[in-house]
């Protein structure tokens, strides 16, 4: 759904929308994928194919990340609208393809780093940055840490985790599940880290932008699960669900009014 009217935010959105909405009763992660929006198309328009890379740890927010990938350019019409289709190369998880552009299958959460760190030690010999996408409550991984310190005693300032900081996770509130102090730990495992508002495409280029020469970069986005929509914010019910025609036409509505140019 591509309206000139609405910003690319807004696009992103009504693409994350319509595409829950084909899905029919296999659902989708809409939530989590109107949460990190702005994380995907940050990155993205930044990206520079054939050299950087981008790793979806964050495997419930694929619907986002395909959306941003369609709004930028990277896939087409045709390709986003085979979205949970039978056989097709955009799941309801990223799986990787030749085809699609998705360089890594997410799924197993807390093992989107490990692998990104070995991606960016190899780009250290020749060029490029890895940016790595995960959530706040997949930080519960132990795999993280390990990979956290790894990257820190290689200087891999090639490497930028962006957390997708919407204090939810699928079983519940993070906090009341471990509880973690994000900053804090980041600081400690030897990290540059930013904390930015996560739906602001400029908060986000200033944490990107940011001097961190010899030291792996962590920005702290903070979001809004299910963002733009009001009764899909904070509501952990619309982590994975299927939505139906009455209220796909609210939330596109509720998205035309908050992101349209009036």
């Amino acid at each position: 759904m591509n309206d000139v009217n609405i910003s690319i935010e807004g696009r992103t959105r009504l693409d994350i929308l319509t595409a829950a909405l084909s899905a029919g009763k296999k659902g989708a992660h809409v939530a989590p994928s109107l949460s990190d929006a702005e994380i995907c198309l940050s990155i993205l328009m930044r990206y520079k194919e054939n050299e950087d890379s981008v790793i979806l740890s964050k495997g419930h927010g694929a619907l986002g990340y395909y959306a941003a990938m369609h709004q930028v350019g990277l896939i087409t019409d045709e390709q986003f609208g085979s979205f949970e289709q039978n056989g097709g190369e955009f799941p309801g998880q990223s799986s990787r393809s030749n085809n699609n552009k998705i360089e890594y299958s997410s799924g197993s959460l807390g093992m989107g780093l490990p692998y990104a760190l070995g991606v960016a030690l190899a780009k250290k010999k020749t060029s490029g940055k890895v940016y790595v996408v995960v959530g706040d409550g997949e930080l519960n991984e132990g795999s993280n840490w390990e990979a956290a310190a790894l990257a820190n005693r290689y200087s891999l300032d090639n490497l930028v985790v962006i957390v997708d900081k919407n204090d939810l996770q699928s079983d519940g509130v993070c906090k009341d599940i471990v509880g973690q102090n994000l900053l804090s730990l980041w600081q400690a495992f030897g990290w540059h880290v930013e904390e930015c508002d996560g739906h602001s495409l400029d908060d986000l280029n200033q944490g990107f932008e940011c001097e961190h020469t010899g030291k792996p970069l962590v920005i702290l986005a903070r979001t809004i699960k299910g963002k733009g929509v009001s009764f899909m914010e904070h509501n952990n019910a619309w982590h994975h669900a299927v939505l139906k025609e009455d209220d796909y036409n609210k939330a596109v509505q509720e998205v035309r009014d908050t992101y349209g140019i009036h």
